[in-house]
């Protein structure tokens, strides 16, 4: 009997009954692979759900526990900790530390005594106890390692040891028999997702996915895998900086606006309690296009330093580059400075970045993008002791921005003696703890450029 096959696209899970070169849905190339159409798979009784409905008004509405991991950066995230039968799904660039957090959550919960599988499909059960050591962890007694990637297997595993928390590293090596296209292709992750997902509901198990990325950044197979579980944190960072920005891009059980801010060391992911001290350690004094900026990431505030450099171009046609700031936003800000401002910077290469590796998204962030390309332009310096934040408008004007005291306080807490805010702020009372720093107020980009030395 000839096998019938079908060709699945690989970025987004598109179906077509023969190969095309571009895909319809989501215009990706060369995206589609060929697999075997598989018959109807007969429905697994252990892991389906038996519970009958139920009034919403009967639905018991206490707070239910989380489990804690003592990695305060990563519970930040997570709002507040792991909830029980939650899936967290973990995504990230190859080396940039999925693996080495997944085993130190696993570990701290174990040593709080809750039964923790770690299911390593990529790493035999030696490598993962050597990347233990490498870790420093301590004595682990309720956390078991098994290498495996058949999902029947794993499903065995999990309804015998009824374990608290599940770690599959990671989700594209493993595959069910039952399908018979090849680990890793949208079919195999999207029904092991699925499954392990009914298990962590039914079961009410913690359960975390590693995910692969492709090449463009995005999560391997999977837009199916966002839209399964209920967590998705993305690993931020250059491969080769010490620092690594962890963000939740969808989550059902806190904001999506929290990051938390870790260092890679030989010990493993540290955490970084004032990312603000870090990301200005290094900055220099007095030089023109350096400017401190307070952005807010959630209800976490802290500082960021913007640097700015515009040159000569040597080529027909000029090059604006940024570096952790919307490429967009910062066309829009060199087009007021031009016009609103009379700087002349149509024939300048302009190059922005943001110093630490992380993504400002902030429109807070405008007024000091703005003062830094005038900055560099100028050749002038912003005072060092000056922090700069508001939101640029097209007609130059500064407009307010939110939660101004948070920012103030945490511009004071590192000894910055005046910060430029929107004048419009000042309308309504700004509760600074100290009265140490200096509120200088400016209704337009043309104020605050005067203030340049």
């Amino acid at each position: 009997m000839k096998t019938k096959t079908i060709f699945v696209c690989q970025s987004c899970g598109a179906q077509s009954p023969r190969w095309i070169g571009k895909c319809s849905n989501c215009d990706s190339w060369n995206s589609y692979v060929e697999e075997a159409m598989s018959g109807p798979v007969e429905s697994r009784k252990d892991i389906v759900f038996k519970d009958s409905p139920i009034l919403l008004t009967d639905v018991s509405i206490e707070q239910e526990k989380r489990y804690i991991t003592e990695i305060k950066e990563l519970d930040r995230v997570l709002g507040g900790g792991i909830v029980p039968g939650s899936v967290t799904l973990i995504g990230g660039d190859p080396g940039i530390g999925k693996s080495t957090l997944s085993l130190q959550i696993a570990c701290s919960l174990s040593q709080q005594g809750h039964k923790v599988l770690y299911i390593s499909g990529e790493e035999s059960v030696k490598q993962t106890r050597m990347r233990s050591e490498r870790l420093s962890t301590k004595e682990n007694k309720s956390l078991y390692i098994v290498n495996q990637v058949d999902l029947n297997v794993i499903a065995e595993y999990i309804n015998t040891m009824k374990p608290t928390v599940v770690v599959v590293d990671s989700i594209q090596v493993v595959f069910s028999a039952e399908i018979s296209s090849t680990p890793g292709s949208v079919s195999q992750v999207r029904e092991c997702a699925a499954i392990l997902t009914h298990m962590a509901k039914s079961m009410g198990m913690a359960l975390f996915i590693i995910g692969h990325v492709t090449k463009e950044g995005m999560l391997a197979g999977p837009r199916v895998l966002e839209h399964i579980v209920d967590t998705v944190l993305y690993f931020e960072g250059e491969r080769y900086s010490t620092f690594r920005i962890l963000r939740a891009t969808k989550n059902r059980f806190g904001s999506t606006n929290e990051i938390g801010v870790f260092e890679m060391t030989s010990g493993g992911l540290a955490e970084v309690a004032n990312p603000s001290e870090i990301f200005l350690s290094e900055r220099p004094k007095n030089a023109s296009g350096s400017v401190v900026v307070p952005i807010l990431e959630g209800t976490r505030p802290f500082l960021v330093e913007i640097q700015g450099l515009v040159s000569r171009s040597s080529f027909g046609m000029v090059r604006q580059k940024a570096q952790g700031f919307d490429p967009n936003r910062l066309a829009m800000l060199v087009a007021v400075l031009e016009k609103r401002m009379g700087l002349n910077l149509q024939d300048k290469d302009i190059f922005l970045n943001v110093v630490g590796g992380v993504r400002v998204m902030d429109p807070a962030a405008d007024l000091a993008v703005a003062m830094a390309i005038a900055s560099a332009l100028l050749d002038k310096s912003v005072n060092f002791d000056t922090v700069i934040l508001g939101e640029v408008g097209l007609s130059s004007e500064v407009r307010s921005v939110s939660q101004i005291a948070i920012r103030i306080n945490e511009a004071d807490k590192l000894g910055f003696k005046k910060c430029i805010i929107p004048k419009n702020n000042l309308k309504t009372k700004i509760d600074v703890k100290s009265k140490k720093i200096e509120l200088i107020p400016v209704e337009t980009l043309r104020e605050a450029l005067n203030i340049l030395t």
